[in-house]
């Protein structure tokens, strides 16, 4: 299949490592052409080193915090300057740390706000005006199952990524009949830097050993396994393609069926 996506401009955030990453690579290898940032340098520059040398697709890669806002416009100028528009953003951010209700303070709600919700919201006003004047655009928020069915220990993830969920909602309806389409896709348990530190929470938690915290969370899969940040790439994509034309305000869950819930 085809997917339409030859030469469309793609900004992809976080994307240094892990399902950022995997979703720049799998956009290059679909013929687009890439904006990535991302905080660590050297990560950041063996991403793109890696992905051009791999599918010969140009990169534009920037070191930036996503959260900061005047490096955030300074790079959707250059990303423009640089290919003259841009036809997808992806927001992909690292989760707040654990926690629960006796155990955050002010300072970590407060900072989970800026580094989880008004990323997507930042980034989605910056972009979505260019999206709009050229009546086409993807935009796909990457979150977490938490938003279909919280989960222990993370309240803030829980209380924050549901906030992204509403915000790709309204906005979908919104941006609707400028032909700009908005979605989310709910990875679960993946095999990522951000699983390994939450096993070594509930392992510390329940005074067992981070192989037995994996065992556990395995066994919660009826795949029986963890997906790999490749198989999440992929879902974004196509929601990033031409194909998905009809196809917004969905929230869609990559989870080897983990969730119960029906909808």
């Amino acid at each position: 299949m085809d997917l339409g996506l030859q030469d469309k401009v793609a900004l992809v955030l976080a994307s240094s490592k892990g399902m950022g990453r995997a979703v720049a690579r799998s956009l290059a290898r679909e013929g687009c052409r890439l904006a990535l940032c991302a905080r660590g340098v050297e990560g950041l520059e063996k991403t793109a080193r890696e992905i051009r040398g791999e599918t010969g697709r140009p990169v534009l890669a920037r070191p930036l915090d996503v959260e900061e806002r005047p490096s955030m416009r300074e790079f959707v100028r250059d990303v423009v300057k640089e290919y003259g528009t841009i036809h997808i953003l992806v927001t992909n951010c690292g989760g707040p740390p654990p926690g629960g209700l006796a155990t955050l303070s002010d300072e970590q709600w407060n900072r989970s706000v800026d580094s989880t919700l008004m990323v997507a919201i930042q980034w989605t006003r910056e972009v979505s005006p260019i999206l709009i004047a050229q009546k086409w655009g993807r935009i796909v928020h990457i979150t977490s199952t938490s938003v279909k069915q919280p989960i222990d220990g993370l309240l803030l993830s829980n209380t924050m990524r549901a906030g992204v969920v509403g915000f790709a909602k309204s906005t979908s309806r919104e941006l609707a009949p400028h032909r700009v389409l908005v979605n989310v896709i709910c990875p679960g348990m993946t095999n990522t830097e951000r699983l390994r530190e939450l096993a070594k929470a509930r392992a510390k938690e329940a005074g067992t050993t981070e192989e037995e915290a994996f065992r556990r969370m395995t066994a919660e899969i009826p795949l029986g396994r963890l997906g790999e940040p490749e198989e999440i790439a992929d879902v974004v994509t196509f929601l990033a393609s031409a194909r998905a034309s009809y196809l917004t305000g969905a929230t869609i869950q990559v989870d080897g069926g983990a969730i119960r819930g029906l909808l």
